[in-house]
């Protein structure tokens, strides 16, 4: 991000965390009483949605063949085109970062790109720094300009990316609320046929799912977007808080989402995948997280199979394509090298397994 004390780390693709702890406690305690709405909210919300979370079954009719997704990055290069060819993948998740409005016309020739061989399906993922959370102004007027330059290109748009993260800039969801709101107004006002995905929390910290979800804010997200890692447990099967494994955590989210009168009951998990052994300073975590490419490849089968049986998550977008800490493909030092897990990815899309 371009001011401080906000800084993105290039070799993990994520903001560095905020080293400013009085900049940080002063923007906590701005948002105190958000906070304590946040907990009132949960210890009533979240209970509820616990203990009626098996009650929800999964969709009917359910297309796992279209559940697969991969994130493709402008800054990794245009290897990233055969490669998706070569996966066979059809849906694709790109960011766009709000703080680069000035290269969109490369961001525009980058989506367009991956057209040319086949049809995409194309979700933006908008990220928000600072700046564009403080001068609301300027937010709708580079919401403008991208809505304008991906007409009849691109059709979703996920508003904000790891909501529940200060390095990512909101330090409360009604600041999140307020972001949201600027891109519905100007899409109903201008672009109909546009469908915007939120509240984006990452991991499993559904108290802000509920701050989200359940509010007075004349908001609706078309599709609900999750970032729903698992990676600090393990394996896929492993618990948290002693009951909550990947299905149970995909469980309480469909209950929070049928629950909610802000929602339809369409989920992407957005991001999602595990940081690679000896790879620092590329992967996203501490070694102590990190886990062999084998690992890598049996936990991500894992978790597909987990989602698809859970019939209630249309979309995973996996993150992503190139990346040497956490992706399916290495390209250090120039060299394009396919990890065990992009073989293994590529051999689920083709058979649907």
């Amino acid at each position: 991000m371009n001011k401080s004390p906000f800084f993105w780390d290039g070799y993990s693709d994520q903001p560095h965390i905020i080293k400013d702890k009085q900049y940080k406690k002063r923007m906590r305690k701005k948002y105190l009483k958000d906070y304590i709405k946040m907990l009132l909210s949960s210890l009533f919300i979240l209970p509820i949605a616990i203990l009626i979370m098996k009650l929800f079954k999964g969709k009917k009719t359910f297309d796992s063949s279209d559940i697969y997704g991969i994130g493709v990055n402008l800054d990794k290069g245009d290897a990233q085109q055969e490669l998706v060819e070569e996966l066979g993948v059809k849906n694709l998740i790109i960011r766009v970062p709000l703080w680069e409005i000035e290269k969109i016309d490369e961001y525009v020739e980058f989506v367009k790109s991956f057209n040319k061989k086949s049809s995409k399906n194309i979700l933006i993922n908008l990220m928000q720094d600072r700046e564009n959370i403080e001068d609301l102004t300027l937010l709708k007027n580079n919401l403008e300009i991208v809505f304008e330059k991906f007409e009849n290109i691109v059709f979703e748009y996920q508003i904000a990316s790891t909501i529940n993260r200060a390095k990512w800039g909101f330090f409360s969801v009604s600041e999140y609320l307020t972001f949201y709101k600027c891109a519905q107004d100007l899409r109903d006002e201008k672009y109909p046929a546009l469908k915007l995905l939120g509240p984006s929390v990452i991991d499993f910290e559904y108290y802000y799912n509920v701050s989200a979800m359940f509010n007075f804010k004349n908001i609706k997200y078309d599709i609900v977007s999750s970032l729903l890692y698992v990676d600090r447990r393990g394996a896929p099967s492993n618990t948290q808080y002693g009951l909550f494994d990947t299905k149970n955590k995909i469980d309480l989210l469909y209950s929070l989402v049928k629950l909610s009168s802000k929602c339809s009951d369409e989920i992407y998990i957005t991001e999602t995948n595990w940081p690679i052994s000896n790879t620092a300073p590329y992967a996203p975590t501490s070694e102590k997280e990190c886990v062999s490419n084998e690992t890598y490849t049996k936990y991500m089968l894992e978790y597909f199979n987990i989602v698809k049986k859970s019939r209630k998550i249309k979309r995973v977008y996996w993150h992503q394509l190139i990346a040497p800490g956490y992706g399916l493909v290495d390209n250090r030092d120039g060299k394009i090298i396919k990890y065990p897990q992009f073989y293994a990815y590529k051999e689920m899309i083709k058979n649907n397994g």
